[in-house]
C-alpha cells in the first residue's frame, strides 16, 4: 500500500539490592549532564514505541493511539482500538511493534477492559496500515491474551511487554490487582510475569507448568511491575511499584518466587507489617530498592551512542518523586546510580534511534502530558 507523503497529511499540531544495602533514594543530582526539550504534548500518555521508519506510536490512558512524527509534530489518530476501561490505573497501556514489524507489521498492545461485571488487562495483536489519504489503522485486532481471572475494582493491572532477545517469545506482565494473594497463586497470572509465544499461548517449556502452576508463568510473587527490559547479554529485568515502601528492581530468574505479599521491604498502607526479605526465606530478593520510593513507571535498558557512559544502565521514570532514575547494571548485580529531578511525573522512557531518551509525563497531578526529548548538555 502507497502511503502518501507526510506533508500531505492532516496535521494535528499541538502546543506544545540484595547488592544494595539500604533502601535510601541517593541524592538527586542538582547538575544534569544533559538537556531536555518539548518535542507534543499529549492526553495523559502511558507508552510509546519507535518504529523503523523513525515514527512512534504513542498510548494515551484513554484509549486513543496515535501515529507521531517527531521531525514535523504530526499526529494521526490509530484506527482499530478495542474499548478500553480506563477508570483509575486502567487504561490503553504498552505498545510494542513486533520484532519482524518491516514485515508482518504487526503490533503488540495491552489495555483494561471490563467483562461480565469484573475486570482485567487483556494483551492484542493487529497489522499496522496506512492509507494513501494518511488515515492509519490496526487492522485484524485479536485479544490473543487476557489474565486470570478477571477481578472487581480499577488497580494493578502492569501490562508491559517485552520481546525476548531471539523474537521467538513475549514476555508480559500481569499485577496482583490489589488483591494481594493472588501473586503467590499458582492458577491465577496476577502478579506474574508471563512467557508466551508470538500468538499469545503459553510458551512451552515455562519452569513451573510441571507443578501444576497455570503454563504462561515464567515468575511470580510481584505486586504491580510496570517495567521489563532485556540487558545486552540477555537478562531479564523487571521494576514493580512496592506496597508503602519497598520500590524493586529484580532481575527476573524462571521459576523464583519474588515474595509479595509474603516480603517486601515495605508495609501494608492499612499499616500491617510485611517481612523484609532476608537471606534464606526462600523468595528472590530485589538488586536494588527503594524507601522512601520513587514510584517507578516505564523501564528501558540504555544500548545507545549518544551517551556512551550510560551503556549498560537502566533507566526508570519517577511518578511520585517526578524523576529520571539511573540504575547501574554489573552483570547480575545492580546499584543506585543518579537520580535527576524533572519536576513532573515520568510514565515512560524510552531510547530513540539516534541514542536520545525521550520521556513521557503522564498528565496527572500537575503533569501536563509532555513528550521531552533527552540529548546531551554540550
Amino acid at each position: 500500500m502507497k502511503t502518501a507523503s507526510l506533508a500531505t497529511l492532516p496535521l494535528i499540531l499541538i502546543a506544545c539490592s540484595a547488592e544494595n544495602a539500604t533502601g535510601q533514594n541517593s541524592a538527586a543530582s542538582a547538575e544534569k549532564p544533559f538537556r531536555t526539550s518539548t518535542i507534543a504534548d499529549f492526553d495523559a500518555p502511558w507508552a510509546m514505541a519507535f518504529l523503523p521508519d523513525g515514527r512512534a506510536l504513542v498510548t494515551e490512558k484513554a484509549g486513543e493511539m496515535i501515529l507521531f512524527d517527531p521531525k514535523n509534530g504530526t499526529k494521526i489518530p490509530v484506527a482499530g482500538i478495542p474499548a478500553v476501561d480506563s477508570a483509575g490505573q486502567g487504561g490503553l497501556m504498552d505498545v510494542v511493534p513486533s520484532p519482524g514489524f518491516a514485515q508482518d507489521k504487526a503490533v503488540y498492545f495491552s489495555f483494561s477492559e471490563a467483562r461480565d461485571g469484573v475486570k482485567g488487562v487483556a494483551l492484542a495483536r493487529g497489522t499496522f496500515s496506512q492509507a494513501s489519504d494518511g488515515t492509519t489503522k490496526l487492522d485484524k485486532v485479536q485479544v490473543i491474551f487476557r489474565a486470570t481471572p478477571y477481578v472487581e475494582g480499577n488497580g494493578h493491572y502492569s501490562g508491559r511487554i517485552a520481546f525476548s532477545p531471539d523474537g521467538k517469545h513475549l514476555f508480559f506482565t500481569n499485577g496482583e490487582r490489589q488483591k494481594f494473594d493472588p501473586a503467590q497463586d499458582p492458577k491465577a497470572t496476577l502478579g506474574k510475569v508471563l512467557r508466551l509465544n508470538l500468538d499469545g499461548t503459553p510458551a512451552a517449556g515455562n519452569p513451573l507448568a510441571a507443578k501444576g502452576f497455570h503454563p504462561a508463568i515464567w515468575s511470580y510473587g510481584h505486586r504491580n511491575l510496570l517495567g521489563i527490559a532485556f540487558d545486552r547479554d540477555g537478562r531479564l529485568w523487571e521494576q514493580e511499584m512496592g506496597p508503602k515502601g519497598g520500590d524493586e528492581v529484580n532481575l527476573i530468574k524462571p521459576g523464583l518466587n519474588y515474595g509479595y505479599p509474603l516480603a517486601s521491604n515495605g508495609d501494608h498502607y492499612d499499616g500491617r507489617d510485611i517481612p523484609d526479605h532476608r537471606p534464606g526465606d526462600g523468595y528472590e530478593a530485589p538488586k536494588v530498592w527503594w524507601n522512601p520510593v520513587i514510584s517507578p513507571g516505564g523501564l528501558l535498558y540504555y544500548s545507545g551512542d549518544m551517551f556512551p557512559e550510560w551503556k549498560d544502565s537502566l533507566f526508570i521514570g519517577g511518578l511520585s518523586s517526578q524523576s529520571l532514575v539511573q540504575v547501574k547494571l554489573n552483570g547480575e548485580s545492580a546499584s543506585k546510580a543518579d537520580q535527576w529531578d524533572m519536576g513532573a511525573r515520568i510514565r515512560e522512557v524510552e531510547q530513540g534511534p539516534d541514542g536520545a531518551l525521550w520521556l513521557l509525563e503522564d498528565g496527572d497531578r500537575g503533569s501536563q502530558g509532555r513528550l521531552l526529548k533527552v540529548t546531551p548538555a554540550s
